[in-house]
């Protein structure tokens, strides 16, 4: 039997493996991530210092889960409009 090492990252110590990731971006200090087949609404889970502070519903512009900051939000539109997110 064979085991093969894939890329993975270490979150709220979960292990993701990187294949499921669809988007992981960086900016501010912040780390953006969005999943291949996760559940609706469309959304993004933002972690700072290596924990989730943000769940953020990207088809109703609502907070899932966590806190939203201005400075945050603006980041979130400004990616949005990037075609990032």
């Amino acid at each position: 039997m064979y085991c093969y090492l894939l890329p993975y990252v270490v979150i709220d110590n979960i292990v993701y493996v990187l294949e499921e990731i669809l988007a992981k971006i960086r900016r501010n200090g912040y780390i953006f991530i969005t999943w291949k087949g996760d559940h609706s609404p469309r959304h993004v889970h933002v972690f700072k210092n290596g924990r989730e502070i943000l769940k953020w519903d990207l088809e109703n512009n609502l907070v899932m889960s966590g806190k939203i900051t201005c400075k945050l939000l603006k980041i979130i539109q400004s990616l949005v409009r990037e075609g990032e997110l």
